[in-house]
């Protein structure tokens, strides 16, 4: 068995509250015997759905191979964010790429959010996209910096959408007397996350793509036709897209070694009614400036869906107990509160928390490692995708051209050196530094 699936049940999503307010969706068949494709996708989380969907509207002929659901890993288990920018700031970007090359990456992240809005309207998908994401500040450093920040990206990016928010404006939008003050991003948005890979898995299927559950990628040997293998498939393809992110494995070494899956864990509360109101006053989104981010959103049966803490080994821990913890701290008059749902899932991190967008072989790709930020970018991914199997490599080549590092120790002594540093940052964060 997996390791990465050990806290799952093979082939079924986890008991959470966004698999228990799944639109239907048939489970698409395993794949037996041999089968020829221009393109084969190994994943079928919003990174493969989306390339499914770009390639086969591109007239391509498609498999996409999923060892679970489509939508099973961090896909259908997130925050359900859909934020505006990229991982890193625009100071960082430029620094690191340059100006114009910062202003690619930039428009690109519009692009990702743009892309979410539109495909959820064109193909009339079992979501909806609800605008707004609070940033909220612990202390009064990041409040200036969350002001200067916004006024650099209207003065220099054309972007106003970012509005400060001092003590007062912000607890107006979240009564918390914990943070003191933050943001509001407009421009962006938070959906059903679960919701959102169903119809993404929805039209890539009416566009002619063949999808695949239940059915493990075992092998994979590369050349002229790479070939996919399961324990009861085999498909030989022209191209090959790796899509795995967090549940990558032991499948391709140089993704591995730069990319870490870490586990992250959401809660969903019984359903607050006039209570909350005492949690939001806007159908926002909201994340704070911790290492370890809190980030949560109301249901829309008026849950709050609260996510935070992170481990970093197989086993998942006592989940309720763990992001209660962080959520009384910001809503202390929640102790009474009854938690009706707790789950977790793998997503994956980088080094510096850009995502790895990688040739692998000449018709290898690979796209992953979005780091807590992938509704939009994942999506966005599978569009790069798509264009670069087409020939046109531009856009991927932005993204590529991003450093991002190997972590210490590569792929096999990666966990024990991560566990030391998030342990750290953990602890600066119980502290307050």
């Amino acid at each position: 068995m997996n390791l990465l699936y050990a806290n799952d049940k093979a082939g079924e999503y986890p008991a959470s509250y966004y698999a228990a307010t799944a639109a239907p969706l048939a489970r698409f068949p395993a794949l037996k015997g041999a089968a020829r494709a221009d393109v084969c996708i190994i994943g079928g989380g919003y990174t493969g759905l989306s390339a499914a969907l770009h390639l086969a509207q591109r007239g391509m002929d498609v498999v996409l191979i999923e060892a679970h659901r489509v939508g099973f890993g961090a896909s259908g288990r997130n925050g359900g964010q859909v934020g505006s920018g990229q991982n890193q700031d625009q100071d960082w970007l430029e620094k690191t790429v340059g100006r114009d090359q910062a202003r690619k990456l930039w428009d690109l992240s519009l692009e990702a959010v743009g892309m979410v809005k539109s495909l959820i309207r064109d193909h009339d998908m079992p979501c909806t996209f609800h605008p707004g994401i609070a940033h909220a500040c612990w202390t009064d450093a990041e409040v200036t910096h969350a002001r200067h920040y916004a006024e650099k990206l209207a003065r220099d990016y054309g972007y106003e959408q970012i509005t400060p928010l001092d003590r007062a404006g912000l607890q107006a939008i979240l009564p918390s007397a914990v943070y003191k003050g933050g943001d509001i991003d407009r421009g962006a948005g938070h959906v059903h996350p679960l919701n959102f890979a169903i119809g993404l898995a929805q039209a890539a299927y009416k566009a002619g793509a063949r999808i695949h559950e239940g059915e493990p990628v075992l092998k994979i040997t590369h050349g002229a036709k790479p070939v996919v293998e399961t324990a009861s498939a085999r498909v030989e393809c022209d191209h090959l897209i790796l899509a795995c992110n967090g549940y990558l494995g032991d499948l391709n070494d140089q993704v591995a070694a730069r990319v870490m899956p870490i586990n992250n864990f959401v809660i969903a509360t019984e359903p607050l009614g006039a209570r909350s109101a005492d949690v939001l006053r806007e159908n926002v989104a909201v994340a704070d400036t911790k290492f370890v981010v809190n980030y949560w959103r109301m249901s829309e049966d008026q849950r709050l869906l609260f996510g935070g803490c992170e481990s970093y080994g197989y086993r998942f821990p006592e989940i309720a107990q763990a992001v209660r913890k962080p959520m009384l701290r910001i809503y202390p008059h929640l102790a009474d509160v009854k938690i009706d749902y707790a789950w977790g899932g793998t997503l994956a991190i980088t080094v510096n928390r850009m995502p790895c967008f990688a040739r692998l072989a000449p018709n290898v790709l690979s796209a992953s490692g979005y780091s807590g930020h992938g509704v939009a970018m994942a999506t966005l991914a599978g569009r790069l995708l798509a264009e670069a199997v087409a020939g046109q490599a531009e856009r991927f080549d932005v993204m590529a051209a991003v450093p991002t590092h190997r972590f210490p120790g590569g792929p096999r002594a990666r966990w024990p050196l991560l566990a030391l540093a998030m342990t750290w940052f953990s602890l600066r964060d119980r502290l307050g530094f």
